[in-house]
């Protein structure tokens, strides 16, 4: 028996392909709400997962103005562009981004406490 006869198993991985469809569908479709404790009662809300055709400073201006908070457009090296406010404004961000027509309500998750 010569060494060409032997046949090495490879590995194959049957659920590659369903991984693969889901991961296109997956966290990439939903906007993402988050509260972030920073210290004693201060906290952070942060937005993520809009489209890149919005421009964010005009969101991040907009809610600004609705809310009398301060904040920023974060540029994040896995994330993408991510909208930072003061203060835990969590419902009032998706009821704004309802309203003004940017995101479905079914595509927005709220996490946090």
């Amino acid at each position: 028996m010569s060494e060409l006869d032997i046949q090495i198993p490879t590995t194959f991985d049957p659920f590659a392909e369903a991984n693969a469809d889901d991961s296109s569908a997956g966290t990439k479709e939903y906007v993402h709400v988050r509260v972030q404790q920073r210290n004693g009662r201060k906290s952070l809300t942060t937005v993520q997962g809009l489209k890149k055709d919005f421009s964010y400073n005009k969101i991040l201006k907009d809610l600004k103005k609705e809310f009398c908070c301060n904040g920023t457009v974060v540029q994040d090296s896995e994330l993408g562009q991510v909208i930072q406010l003061q203060g835990d404004q969590r419902k009032n961000v998706s009821t704004f981004l309802v309203q003004a027509g940017i995101v479905k309500k079914e595509r927005i998750k709220i996490h946090g406490f």
